[in-house]
Formats: C-alpha cells, structure tokens, sequence
C-alpha cells in the first residue's frame, strides 16, 4: 500500500554529502512517493502541504506581488476569500468574478474553481487561459481522474486532498501541481522556508486513499447523479445544483429555517461539514458563508451508502420542510 512509513525527521549524509532526503523541512521518501503518484494523475509536478489552504497559502506568497489584484471566481469556497482579504495588509487585493466567462483585465493572477463550492458553475477554462495573468484552479470537487486543469492552459491545480483524494476523513492535506519544474521548484521553496509541509503519516494516508480514488467517485458519481434528478422533481426544492458529475450536490429549500429543519430530520446521513469522505454529509451553507449564497442553499456530499437508504433519509428529511 504506497511507499512505507518513514516517520524520520533527517537522513544520514551520503559521502559526506546530502542525499535525496537529509531533513524533513525539505522533502522525506513517504511524501515524495505520494507526489509522484498525485503528479501522474494530473499531468504534472505535485507538492504536498498539511492542508489545502497551506497549498493555497504557498501558491499566492509565491506567484502574487504586493499590490497585485487576485480574480477570484464567484461562488468559490469561502474560505479563499477570507484568506485573500487577510493578506491584505500585505498588499494583495482580491476581485470576484463570473468564472463562466473571461477574467477581469486588471486581474495579476486568476483563481478559479472546478466546480465552484457550493454554487457548482463550472469556469471557462479556455478563456482564462488566453488571460496573461497566471491561471490556478481548484479542482477538488472535480478531482484528476474528471478533469486535468493543466491540461486547458492553467498554470497550478490546487486540491484540498482532505476531501476525496484521501476520502476517509481522517486526513488533512493539501496539493498543488504544475506543469512547469521551474515554478515547482518556487513552490517548494516557499514550503521549505515557510515550514508548510505535510508529515509522513499525512502523506502515507492520502497515498493510502489513491488506490480506491477511481472506485469510490464511480459509486459516489453514480449514487449522486440519480439523488440530483430525484431532488429536482420534488416540491419541497426550488433549486438542484449539479454540474453532471462528481459526488456533491447543492440544492435550494424554501429558506434558512426549512434548511434548519433537514439539517436535524436527517438520519443517516451526517450533519456536519467537509465532503468527500465515505460517509454522506449535508449540511446548511448560509451559517459559514453569509449573503454570497441562498439561505436555504443545502451542500449534500454523497458518500458510499445503498443509494435507496440515502434517498429514503433525504425524502423524509424533505418532509419536514
């Protein structure tokens, strides 16, 4: 399973010389063995981070410069937002923007999300790309094995690992992966001098969730795609958000009080945050992400449950709206 655990903090010199591993700020074998398998699945160069807003931490201290302007797609995790209005004082100003179609002109690096959490539009990756800014995209929720940003001129992938790559809930960790070594190696130095690095056990487990990646999402995708219809016909939803594919879903109640009332009908699905995991989760977004979203927008995270058991507990939920 993977490459083995090696929890050392340094490795003895070769020679008298450094080896490919002497101290674990830099690299260590069991994060470099889970790099290599994520860089195959992107096409590219990966790096490994402690969490994903460390990988996006990194990406911004190294590709933005005091004063430059970050275009951020509209309806984007919050959570980048927030940091980006906290680098402020450091000089980097953010501007959202319709992410289905061309970036800002005055934009020195564009940020988009494959699909947007929780709103689910997909960005026009094509015309970000003829931007001259650099382009960085999320694709968490998309994952390598549904679409490969690099692949449509983007210059970094981010992925909160912590979500589907890894899937179990029980890791944090963060990646980025670039076509370029050059700007890889910019990454890496960031991470090395800033001390955003991901232990070996981090790396281990989310080595450990690529070898089920494949079978999970085709399960979660083909469980989640027929609960997506089935939301969109019933009375008690005004809106289904679904991009065609992937394991989330997002859709509308009547408002933050019917949203209130599923939240605690559920059953077996959990009431909690995050996505991706094994496990169903649903949760009420307007409580994290204030008036950019609905109030009654519900995010639905579809696990590896019997799909008629997720149903017969969202359907009863419904009820109580």
């Amino acid at each position: 399973m993977g490459a083995p655990l090696d929890r050392s903090a340094t490795w003895p010199y070769e020679d008298g010389e450094p080896g490919r591993f002497s101290y674990v700020r830099a690299d260590h074998p069991t994060g470099a063995a889970c790099e290599e398998a994520l860089g195959a699945l992107d096409g590219g160069h990966a790096l490994l981070y402690p969490s994903g807003m460390g990988a996006v931490t990194t990406v911004v201290l190294t590709m933005l410069r005091p004063g430059g302007t970050i275009a951020l797609a509209e309806g984007a995790y919050y959570g980048h937002r927030v940091l980006f209005d906290h680098l402020a004082p450091w000089g980097a100003n953010v501007v959202e923007f319709d992410q289905t179609g061309p970036p800002p002109a005055n934009a020195d690096l564009i940020f988009l999300e494959a699909p947007a959490n929780p709103l689910l539009t997909m960005p026009d990756l094509e015309a970000a790309a003829t931007h001259p800014a650099p382009v960085i995209c999320d694709a968490t929720v998309a994952t390598p094995l549904r679409l490969r940003p690099l692949e449509h001129g983007t210059d970094v992938v981010v992925h909160s690992a912590t979500k589907i790559l890894a899937g179990h809930d029980d890791v944090l960790a963060g990646v980025t992966v670039t076509r370029d070594p050059e700007l890889r190696d910019r990454l890496h130095l960031t991470r090395r001098l800033a001390g955003i690095v991901a232990s070996a056990d981090t790396a281990w487990l989310v080595h450990r969730g690529l070898e089920t990646l494949e079978t999970r999402l085709a399960r979660q995708e083909a469980t989640a795609s027929v609960l997506a219809e089935r939301l969109a016909a019933h009375p008690a939803v005004t809106t289904v958000r679904y991009p065609g594919f992937s394991f989330l879903i997002a859709f509308d109640v009547a408002d933050g009080e019917a949203a209130a009332r599923v939240e605690r009908a559920i059953r077996v699905i959990e009431n909690a945050t995050s996505l991706g995991g094994v496990r169903s989760k649903l949760e009420a977004r307007h409580r994290w992400e204030g008036d950019r979203i609905p109030t009654g927008l519900i995010r639905l995270s579809v696990g590896l449950e019997e799909q008629e058991t997720l149903w017969a507990d969202v359907e009863q939920a419904l009820a109580q709206v």
